[in-house]
């Protein structure tokens, strides 16, 4: 079969590859121009995607930012995996996705929408509790605006609010101000075929910030541990709730919601309506179907169950200068075209991120310095862990990083979910 794979900033090709190893065409179109060479010898590149959507049996969309696109081509009756107006805005708008968390029967937990930081001070000033401070919109990729509360009276919220009014009025419009919840951070996800999620579903426990332990700036993603279960009890109090609201808007594609449990229940934080990064890289390691039969029974609405490894598996995201900061000259002075170097031949479970490949060898490119992510699985969360990080060594890159300790949590945290009635296994 034919793929189209669509593309804002260069974030899919590691599935392209998959689909032309298992025999398919596949072609990728990235939009922004500092991407442009991101994937270059993995996947055939086109520089319009309009001129290639008759070509493509499938087409295929990266993120959750294309507007109604995706719903025009699947009127014009196009095979599409991608979003929707209203799962979009359910990602992008905190304010929208937490109402409908409420009417489709979620616990959630009390949030304030702010537009304006004297609002928010004001607010803190009069009602002192421990928050978390979460922007709206296109500014939630400004992962290090995150910032989760430490003091039960709120005094270090206020004194990040106040700098951010001098340093991030024009950019941060609008966010929110939630009450904190104590508990283990858990996501399940799934993916929808316009009526229906597949089984089994993802439950996973990703790893935020940049540094081991949980220090740092926030990154997006230094690395997840997961496992798929079929209907585990977080997915059913939470994402299963999102049915029938999925399948009136028609959403094809991979869905997610993050959680907080602890042993008064498991409350929703935010969705993410699109493939997860590094979530697809981790899912490749652990699901067993092909994934160009994947996508397509997805497009067409067909039900399929896929079939998943048993047991976990973890990925550790590597970086290189910048990351996770947006710096186009440091990139070029420390990483960029730096040779991605074996030790020992293996490509086995490593996937190419910012990389293209010339003459064989893998290169940085683009200018963001996520550069790879490592996979590996086990019957158990260590076997998984000891897996992905012997592929880590035997990988060199100058100016290398990574997080140690991606999935170390589990063996407390795991007690916990299963005390509570969270998850099954």
């Amino acid at each position: 079969m034919k793929y189209l794979f669509i593309s804002q900033v260069g974030l899919i090709h590691d599935l392209a590859w998959r689909v032309i190893q298992e025999g398919h065409e596949a072609r990728y179109f990235i939009h922004a121009k500092t991407e442009k060479d991101v994937g270059d010898g993995f996947v055939a590149k086109v520089d319009s995607w309009e001129d290639h959507k008759d070509w493509a049996d499938v087409i295929v969309f990266d993120d959750s930012d294309f507007g109604s696109l995706p719903e025009k081509l699947r009127r014009e009756g196009k095979k599409v995996v991608g979003g929707t107006l209203y799962t979009d805005r359910l990602e992008s708008d905190r304010d929208f996705g937490r109402e409908e968390m409420k009417t489709v029967g979620m616990s959630v937990l009390p949030s304030w929408e702010f537009d304006t930081f004297d609002g928010a001070i004001d607010f803190v000033k009069r009602n002192p509790e421990r928050y978390v401070i979460k922007p709206n919109g296109k500014a939630q990729n400004e992962k290090v605006l995150s910032f989760v509360g430490q003091e039960e009276d709120g005094r270090d919220v206020l004194t990040v609010l106040e700098r951010y009014r001098v340093g991030w009025a024009s950019r941060l419009r609008s966010f929110q101000i939630q009450k904190f919840c104590s508990g283990v951070e858990i996501a399940v996800g799934a993916f929808f075929n316009g009526k229906e999620f597949l089984s089994p579903v993802f439950v996973n426990f990703e790893h935020k910030r940049m540094f081991p332990g949980d220090i740092g700036p926030s990154t997006g993603e230094m690395g997840t541990a997961g496992f798929w279960s079929a209907d585990p009890p977080a997915f059913r109090e939470t994402l299963g709730k999102m049915k029938d609201r999925l399948a009136a808007c028609g959403y094809v594609g991979y869905i997610d919601i993050n959680c907080i449990a602890n042993a008064r229940g498991i409350y929703p934080l935010e969705f993410t309506a699109r493939f997860g990064y590094p979530t697809i890289n981790l899912q490749i390691e652990g699901v067993l179907s092909k994934w160009g039969d994947v996508l397509a029974s997805l497009a067409r609405g067909e039900e399929t169950a896929l079939r998943t490894k048993k047991g976990f598996q973890i990925c550790v995201v590597i970086g290189v200068p910048p990351f996770p900061f947006e710096d186009p000259g440091a990139f070029r002075k420390y990483s960029e075209d730096a040779v991605v170097l074996f030790k020992k031949p293996m490509t086995e479970g490593v996937h190419p991120c910012d990389v293209k490949m010339v003459d064989g060898d893998w290169r940085l490119c683009g200018s963001s310095g996520y550069a790879l992510v490592v996979t590996g699985s086990g019957s158990t969360m260590e076997d998984a862990r000891r897996e992905a990080y012997a592929r880590v060594k035997n990988i060199m890159i100058p100016n290398m990083f990574y997080r140690t300790d991606i999935g170390e949590r589990w063996t407390r945290e795991s007690d916990l979910l299963m005390t509570w009635g969270v998850i099954s296994r």
